[in-house]
């Protein structure tokens, strides 16, 4: 999941990012309105976790611009107002949910996580190809009963793949969907990444490499 934090206190911005990463999602950090709007041009995000009142451009018309965009990106936005007023005119402005600072940083990640999934294709809520089983909400994955022990960005590349329902996924794409914007492109994050996956996974492979395409999950032979 690809996730851009705007928040103006930049202590706070950092910690939600850091605490997003930790959940496997590629966090984006900004600290203004129109920074927000720059990035938002260039990456399509999943969920956009937005403070109303921001220097620049004011949070309102961030979220004015991202629901007029159609992208589909959802917004969780942040604001010190509490009143049921501001939290209805913040879902007036094209918000999918709203969030009072001081927020418990467990619900804000349940939220973004919900988002999320209204965000992307409908899939499944547990993703299965013969033995191999993940479940996104609780976030365990296993092969034939047995549980894999995954890091975070092992378990977000898995259901990428898996999410794909045996499409192809270009190794850009895994980059874009599974880090951010401060992953070098010429990394080899993704082969090394796959390469660990594998070996957890076992015999017989169910990760393909598509040759100048990039990755998929089949059924092994």
């Amino acid at each position: 999941m690809r996730v851009l934090v705007v928040e103006d206190f930049e202590v706070l911005a950092r910690s939600i990012g850091t605490g997003l990463r930790r959940e496997g999602m590629a966090v984006d950090v900004v600290l203004d309105g129109d920074d927000a709007l720059a990035h938002l041009a260039e990456v399509r995000y999943d969920v956009v976790v937005l403070d109303r009142d921001l220097p620049g451009t004011h949070g309102d018309d961030v979220c004015r611009e991202i629901a007029a965009g159609g992208s589909g990106s959802r917004v969780l936005m942040l604001t010190a107002a509490s009143t049921v007023r501001d939290r209805v005119e913040g879902l007036g402005l094209g918000a999918d949910d709203y969030l009072p600072k001081p927020f418990d940083f467990a619900e804000l990640v349940a939220r973004v996580h919900a988002l999320g999934r209204r965000s992307a294709p409908a899939v499944p809520p547990v993703l299965r190809v013969g033995e191999l089983t993940l479940d996104p909400g609780r976030r365990t994955a296993a092969r034939g009963g047995q549980p894999l022990e995954l890091t975070a960005k092992e378990f977000a590349l898995l259901r990428c793949l898996l999410a794909a329902g045996g499409r192809v996924v270009s190794a850009e794409e895994l980059l874009e969907r599974v880090w951010d914007e401060q992953a070098d492109p010429f990394t080899t994050a993704v082969k090394t990444t796959v390469r660990r996956l594998r070996i957890k996974l076992g015999d017989p492979p169910v990760i393909e490499t598509v040759r100048e395409g990039g990755y998929r999950i089949g059924l092994p032979q």
